[in-house]
């Protein structure tokens, strides 16, 4: 099992959702954040007063996946979420160890 992690631009997360629900992607978890990457952050305009936003708001996207369904869910993360310009965010893959469903005390992938 591995647990696929994504960080996007929020005006992306309905085609993302739509993209996992395709390939059939049950569950997510999705978490509002704020970060920056090699952008930086940016400069704005605000009654007349220059200011910096040194951290962007972005969407955390965290998904436990079956082995055989990592690369489908990466893939359609990356394309769903890439608008080809700078801050498209990042995807994360590690390994996941043990999952337990709380309600029926199913284990690993069952719990999946």
């Amino acid at each position: 099992m591995k647990m696929v992690m994504a960080i996007i631009k929020p005006f992306k997360l309905d085609d993302v959702r739509e993209a996992l629900s395709d390939i059939g992607v049950q569950g997510i978890t999705v978490t509002e954040v704020k970060g920056f990457g090699r952008q930086k952050g940016h400069t704005e305009l605000y009654r007349g007063a220059e200011y910096v936003v040194d951290f962007l708001p972005k969407i955390k996207i965290e998904i436990a996946v079956a082995d055989d369904q990592v690369e489908r869910v990466v893939e359609a993360l990356a394309q769903s979420a890439n608008t080809g310009k700078i801050g498209d965010g990042k995807i994360f893959v590690w390994n996941l160890d043990q999952v337990l469903r709380i309600r029926t005390g199913e284990l690993d992938e069952d719990a999946l």
